[in-house]
């Protein structure tokens, strides 16, 4: 059995009308701009609010990377709160840091689960400060019945950890509509790009129907790629992370691309309600076949909550991933590296997570076969602590 990650791209998407439903927020938001990834948003919000060099974003130490590169890209000046082990800041840190006038405030919503939005905005009334949310891994979480993404002054969405898009970033302009966003000019990005993740998103549904299938197709695809870059044809990468990456691949240059049209097209095309409930069942279903028998992340799933993945704690994460994926389960080691800078000013809580959280699949793909397949792996392999 083959388990991917990330939802596939079904050809039921492209046969059949497009939801009568209308679009959701993000996508129904009166001011938003469309890159084709979410870190051209960051840069090019904190480009257009005129931050420079001395203006400060508070950022949280477990992160990518991706974020704090685009911020400091920008010109800003970036300090770091920790993140403690229910993944949520030391409010008391936090607003001792706020006394040294920080312009922004940057908030991560790990995993689908919201941070304390209300303590947090009213921080930033009591300060003056920009409240940006960063909802790359929420899109579809809500707190207290509204939308992650509507609290803060500005939003950032990654929409293809989500959705089967080829591409995709969301900024949205919830306070202060900045003219300079909404006019903007974007490049129209490659086709061969677009083409080859596409491809990727349809040959992992097929690989999840016939291994045997999606094997020989992707080694097909794989030796198409190799033949395209022995002859020079670049393509733009989505969601490559690493610190190699960040030093060697991000260009400022790049990050003027928007959004693939074909991605807009697809956007009309997914049920939100249903992939929403479609992974909180899944996500209760591994709950319960795990629960007793391994320690679970103690955080409950709230009403709301859009589950990205379902967290697992192992004593070596790499170790975890390859054994998982020998076993046909594209297990994910979320966030092995930050920005490289940020290292020493990490937090023991944000070190545990880089070391020992790795992430399950749980998207709406999943049938109940697949997430009782994934629980019974994880419990013979006997990789939890």
């Amino acid at each position: 059995m083959y388990v991917p990650c990330w939802p596939g791209l079904k050809p039921s998407y492209f046969v059949g009308a497009p939801s009568q439903r209308g679009l959701p927020f993000p996508f129904s938001a009166p001011h938003k701009t469309y890159f084709y990834v979410a870190r051209s948003g960051i840069y090019y919000l904190l480009r257009a609010l005129g931050f420079q060099k001395g203006d400060t974003v508070l950022m949280p130490d477990y992160h990518s990377g991706v974020e704090v590169w685009a911020v400091r890209a920008s010109g800003a000046s970036v300090r770091y709160y920790h993140i403690n082990r229910n993944m949520e800041p030391d409010l008391d840190e936090l607003s001792r840091l706020c006394r040294s006038n920080p312009r922004a405030m940057y908030v991560i919503h790990y995993l689908g689960w919201p941070q304390p939005m209300k303590e947090l905005m009213a921080l930033c009334r009591e300060r003056g400060m920009i409240l940006i949310e960063d909802c790359a891994l929420a899109l579809g979480s809500e707190f207290d019945g509204e939308p992650l993404g509507s609290f803060g002054d500005y939003a950032i969405f990654c929409l293809y950890k989500t959705v089967p898009v080829p591409n995709g970033g969301l900024l949205i302009q919830n306070r202060n509509v900045l003219s300079a966003l909404r006019n903007m000019e974007l490049r129209r990005c490659d086709g061969t790009s677009v083409v080859g993740r596409c491809l990727e998103l349809m040959l992992e549904w097929i690989r999840s129907q016939s291994e045997i299938v999606g094997n020989a197709l992707f080694s097909a695809k794989r030796a198409a790629g190799r033949a395209l870059t022995s002859i020079g044809v670049q393509r733009l990468p989505v969601g490559d992370i690493s610190p190699e990456f960040q030093s060697a691949g991000y260009r400022v240059a790049n990050l003027n691309v928007g959004m693939s049209p074909l991605c807009h097209w697809l956007l009309n095309r997914f049920d939100y309600e249903l992939i929403c409930q479609k992974r909180r069942q899944n996500y209760l279903l591994m709950r319960e076949k795990l629960l007793g028998r391994i320690p679970l992340w103690d955080k409950e799933l709230a009403k709301g909550v859009c589950p990205l993945f379902f967290p697992l704690l192992v004593p070596d994460k790499s170790v975890a991933a390859r054994a998982l994926w020998a076993r046909g389960i594209a297990a994910v080691e979320l966030w092995n590296y930050g920005y490289p800078e940020a290292k020493r000013e990490e937090g023991p809580d944000a070190r545990f997570f880089r070391d020992h959280l790795l992430e399950l699949p749980i998207h709406q793909d999943m049938t109940p076969a697949q997430v009782d397949y994934v629980a019974d792996q994880v419990l013979t392999l006997r990789l939890h602590f």
